[in-house]
């Protein structure tokens, strides 16, 4: 015995697929936030050498630590070293490889280190 298809599924196939595809844009989207964070993380990586693990530099050294300085003041600093107003033995050099929207970010990304 055979039921006729009920009017309903239709829509239920619909329902379900809108969730499918709800969960794969949700799914994309935190996979686009990782893949930003992890972007973010290896530009601080290259400050690391002189300025500690995300900007944690050690105590008493002579190179300043980065981590919860406000994001204000650590983007003027760069961009001052990058425009020579602020004297550096390598930071001018390094300041010039970076674009304003990545020492924006660099500086966001320090200033939440805490």
């Amino acid at each position: 015995m055979t039921t006729a298809p009920s009017p309903h599924q239709p829509g239920l196939r619909a329902v379900a697929a809108l969730l499918v595809l709800s969960g794969l844009a949700i799914g994309a989207q935190a996979q686009s936030q990782d893949a930003q964070r992890l972007r973010l993380r290896s530009l601080a990586s290259s400050c690391a050498q002189c300025h500690g693990t995300d900007g944690h530099a050690v105590e008493g050294e002579a190179l300043i630590r980065l981590a919860g300085l406000p994001a204000d003041y650590t983007l003027n600093q760069l961009l001052a070293f990058r425009t020579g107003e602020r004297k550096a033995t390598i930071m001018h050099q390094i300041t010039k490889g970076y674009s304003q929207d990545q020492l924006e970010s660099l500086a966001k990304y320090f200033a939440t280190q805490k």
